[in-house]
């Protein structure tokens, strides 16, 4: 006998915050109970046969509310409710999440020569990605990159990238980004403010990001993935070097197209190996 239920996001995840209420006809509450860390609810209050409305409610969360039948077995199976972020937005469930730099990228694309790109990449770098309960547009990311992970597929380009006329890895080694806030712009798309500190100048610098979706890993875990792309001007970080050839064209361009694929696992750190 009693209720039983499962409380799902619409990823198909546990909300293990979450609050049963169960009112009779008269709107009278009979029951009250609360998910489990795996999202379910088993509460054994006996109930008498009848019509019931259930109401399910988590911090960050629109409510849901359904009826139920209780049978002359007195036993209520909601089955599974699936919970929408507040104001129809989506994001992975709250709480801590780290970045997997082995499965995430951090890519420049700067013109050259007017005429193609160059890209490059750096390979050594990390972060955190805290989804709050309660508001989501209070949550924050924090990031880390060695400058002197550049890779451009060229060593000698990514030594003078390195050098004082660009990164000056010797004397700023690390470009370091830490969000101010977050602002919704669309179901799955937001817009994160935020600090950049590159080449020693610090600077505000939105990135525009896509929320992928979330999911199992082989190794146990739940990961998270996002997209984020972000435009940058060279002299904003007292970066001014350049080489103007005969024609009159800049050899590199002066703005830089950001783009970042991130894996985020949830938890505070990355798992063991």
């Amino acid at each position: 006998m009693g209720l039983t239920a499962k409380i799902r996001t619409r990823d198909g995840w546990a909300v293990s915050h979450a609050v049963v209420t169960v009112t009779d006809m008269t709107g009278t509450q009979v029951l009250r109970a609360e998910a489990d860390a795996e999202g379910a609810v088993r509460d054994t209050t006996e109930l008498a046969p009848g019509a019931y409305t259930v109401i399910v409610t988590a911090v960050g969360y629109a409510p849901a509310a359904s009826s139920a039948i209780v049978t002359a077995s007195g036993r209520a199976e909601v089955g599974t409710v699936t919970l929408a972020r507040q104001g129809g937005t989506e994001l992975p469930p709250p709480g801590p999440w780290t970045i997997d730099p082995v499965h995430s990228s951090v890519a420049a694309v700067a013109q050259h020569l007017g005429i193609s790109s160059v890209h490059g990449r750096f390979t050594d770098f990390g972060g955190t990605i805290e989804i709050a309960p309660d508001d989501v547009t209070k949550s924050r990311v924090a990031a880390v990159i060695r400058a002197a992970s550049i890779d451009t597929g060229n060593g000698m380009r990514d030594t003078h990238l390195r050098s004082a006329d660009f990164l000056d890895v010797e004397r700023h080694p690390d470009i370091t980004y830490r969000s101010t806030g977050v602002t919704q712009a669309g179901s799955d798309r937001w817009t994160v403010h935020g600090e950049l500190s590159l080449h020693g100048v610090v600077r505000p610098v939105d990135l525009d990001l896509a929320y992928l979706g979330t999911g199992a890993d082989p190794w146990g875990g739940t990961r998270a993935a996002f997209r984020a792309t972000a435009e940058l001007h060279r002299e904003d970080f007292a970066m001014n070097y350049n080489q103007v050839l005969q024609a009159g064209i800049a050899a590199i361009g002066t703005t830089l197209k950001v783009e970042l694929d991130i894996q985020a696992v949830q938890g505070d750190a990355l798992p063991r190996a």
